[in-house]
């Protein structure tokens, strides 16, 4: 089942050398790769829980205890509300710029301030955990000399591309390809 909502529509097997994504308006913000499966199967899960929290506030309402129900769907609330951040997560990108979702915050980059983006062998977080490994990293380098606020984009260790190394240099070159094309782009 199509799920345009999280990623960019891919033209499998079509050649389409003008565009860096497949979609014709590039003034939306899109996701050039799909999420991963390990972001999807957590996401997943949390969903699944939440749909047992969701049946036990129906349980406690029916037994009259208001307070309890109220917390509980409060909290089946608050799990949903985390798998859709997670699922949201990632390098998203349009016309205007560039625009990186986290956990708990996003940023954006307008292209007259991307320098360079580019793919570096570099120590990587393996699924955004303390623990480190060698592998690609893509960076975004600001321009004038000047520190990018995240200077790491996608890594191939990420819950996106772990074990999906052609996903990655993929999202890489569509990325790289942007940057490219709108980076000397006024917009207006």
């Amino acid at each position: 089942m199509p799920l345009p909502f999280l990623t960019a529509e891919h033209l499998d097997g079509e050649d389409d050398a003008d565009a860096a994504l497949p979609h014709d308006d590039p003034d939306r913000w899109r996701r050039p790769y799909r999420p991963g499966p390990w972001r999807v199967a957590i996401a997943a899960l949390l969903l699944l829980v939440s749909s047992f929290m969701l049946l036990a506030t129906m349980i406690i309402a029916f037994a009259g205890a208001w307070a309890g129900a109220a917390v509980c769907a409060a909290a089946a609330l608050a799990v949903i509300g985390t798998s859709l951040r997670m699922l949201r997560a990632g390098v998203w990108v349009s016309r205007t710029g560039l625009r990186r979702v986290s956990f708990f915050s996003t940023r954006s980059i307008p292209w007259s301030e991307v320098g360079e983006v580019r793919t570096v062998q570099q120590p990587v977080r393996w699924l955004g955990l303390p623990r480190t490994v060698q592998g690609q990293a893509l960076t975004v380098a600001a321009r004038d000399g000047a520190t990018a606020p995240d200077p790491v984009l996608l890594t191939d260790h990420s819950a996106d591309f772990l074990a999906r190394s052609e996903a990655f240099d993929r999202a890489a070159g569509v990325l790289e390809a942007w940057a490219e094309e709108y980076r000397s782009v006024p917009v207006g």
